[in-house]
């Protein structure tokens, strides 16, 4: 490079067109990423949702036939069921975690690469439906467990 190009201001180096293609490119990989990282969240919400969805079931099955007396003494079925969903709350709050701390990590990684010129950056980076469909599950499973360990609410 000559000593004028690198003196130019970040926004006049993507004016060459091999420059801003590659530009344009890098911009639509940091898309592909955040995308895949949504998928990655909504494998973790899949996989919490079954395992608190099954937990709950094995709960409510054993409970209701201890209380018609079909069976006796079924607690550790129920504590399976507890364990269950107490396991799925966990899986999805790590994945929860891990979704903002590497979106966070994405977005300043695209905003160096946005202020030192190399990409446009014209789309912004919105908040993920994913992740706040993961939080609705969330405040749902957690209800759901406190409610089926303390017997109260609609779960209990």
């Amino acid at each position: 490079m000559t000593s004028e190009q690198l003196q130019r201001p970040a926004s006049a180096k993507l004016e060459d067109p091999s420059t801003d293609l590659s530009a344009r490119r890098t911009g639509m990989s940091f898309q592909r990423t955040r995308m895949s990282a949504d998928r990655t969240l909504m494998s973790v919400i899949r996989t919490s949702l079954s395992l608190i969805s099954f937990g709950f079931t094995i709960f409510q099955f054993f409970g209701k036939l201890r209380d018609s007396n079909v069976l006796s003494g079924v607690n550790s079925t129920r504590n399976f069921g507890h364990t269950l969903v107490w396991l799925g709350i966990v899986m999805l709050i790590v994945g929860i975690v891990y979704h903002l701390q590497f979106m966070r990590e994405l977005r300043h990684e695209r905003n160096a690469m946005k202020e030192a010129g190399l990409i446009h950056g014209e789309s912004r980076f919105p908040v993920s439906m994913t992740l706040l469909i993961a939080l609705a599950l969330l405040a749902i499973g957690l209800g759901a467990a406190v409610s089926m360990l303390f017997r109260v609410g609609p779960f209990g």
